[in-house]
């Protein structure tokens, strides 16, 4: 949509981009239980990671597959409403759409359970 008004350029595009992410993440907050679920997720998981790692890099790691994971929710929320934004009759393609974001989130709840259970293996029971 074209307002008529000028693009915002560097540090006023970055501020406007920032008040738009943060729109995103309360709508999803608001509207998307499995994001609010992963988060309380995040918020429990992180302390124990201190636990759980031993080097810098066992925390990189712990810590990122839980950011990856609120990422990929963020990205299948946005494939889920648009889908329905275009309608909510069912059609094939829009199935297809969802279960492939779906299995996105699944894949990186994997992820996690291999990356923890890896370096709970190998930094306490090896």
């Amino acid at each position: 949509m074209n307002t008529g008004k000028p693009k915002p350029k560097g540090l006023f595009r970055f501020r406007h981009t920032l008040f738009y992410s943060v729109a995103g993440i309360k709508s999803a907050w608001k509207l998307e239980e499995s994001f609010r679920q992963e988060v309380f997720l995040f918020i429990f998981m992180s302390p124990v990671a201190y636990f759980i790692g031993v080097e810098v890099i066992d925390y990189i790691l712990l810590i990122g597959s839980l950011w990856t994971l609120l990422i990929v929710e963020l990205i299948n929320s946005a494939i889920e409403t648009v889908v329905d934004r275009i309608g909510l009759e069912k059609n094939e393609l829009s199935k297809r759409a969802k279960d492939i974001g779906s299995a996105a989130v699944m894949l990186t709840i994997f992820l996690i359970m291999f990356i923890w259970g890896t370096i709970i293996y190998t930094r306490h029971f090896n």
